[in-house]
């Protein structure tokens, strides 16, 4: 439990799509729920939050894991977005560091960053933010001990296993390799936020600066 009425659902194991596509399920099956206010999905896990606080969290509880056991899983047909990245650079100054700690040149780097689609497995964290599964573990590299500060949104990252694009200006410890012109958050937008659970990316170069 999470106060007295949310409730968190961990998945097991490591972050996979596999294990993604179950929360998304989830997300369906608790939204049948005439006691489920709200649902807030994340990376391998999924918030409920109640109408008021239940009775019973443990026979919730039980209904969550029987349900975790028996759905399958569910696919989500986002839209694809083609997306240009300025590599390098100023904006993507952290480039070398991924590449010093992958053992690896910058241009290997790029054009591995670029080979894979993505999909957005949840949004969060800031408004718009999309949470991005398929970097290749070639290049994962842990986030920054000491963050930058002022890192721009639209800075296009790699925290750890994960790629991702800052959706706001602000302290950043993820690892800046490059910068792209799209808005993931515009609250005169409707909807406001850019991404979607089931979207996929696709990056491409629009220059590089080594």
């Amino acid at each position: 439990m999470i106060g007295t009425r949310a409730m968190l659902f961990e998945a097991p194991g490591a972050f996979t799509m596999a294990q993604q596509r179950r929360i998304w399920a989830l997300i369906e099956e608790a939204g049948s729920r005439n006691d489920v206010q709200e649902l807030i999905p994340g990376v391998t896990n999924l918030m409920l939050v109640f109408s008021a606080p239940p009775e019973n969290p443990e026979r919730i509880t039980n209904w969550l894991l029987k349900a975790w056991e028996t759905l399958p899983e569910r696919h989500i047909e986002g839209r694809l977005f083609e997306i240009g990245v300025r590599y390098g650079g100023a904006l993507g100054e952290d480039l070398g560091r991924v590449a010093e700690h992958a053992g690896l040149t910058p241009d290997e780097v790029i054009a591995i960053h670029h080979a894979n689609d993505y999909t957005v497995c949840a949004i969060g964290s800031a408004p718009g933010f999309g949470y991005l599964h398929g970097l290749d573990p070639r290049i994962a590299t842990p986030r920054k001990s000491v963050p930058s500060l002022n890192m721009l949104a639209g800075t296009v990252t790699i925290g750890g296993m994960q790629a991702g694009i800052s959706a706001l200006t602000g302290p950043n410890g993820w690892n800046s390799i490059g910068f792209t012109e799209i808005s993931l958050f515009d609250p005169a937008r409707e909807p406001p936020a850019l991404f979607a659970i089931g979207d996929r990316i696709r990056f491409h170069p629009e220059s590089i600066e080594l």
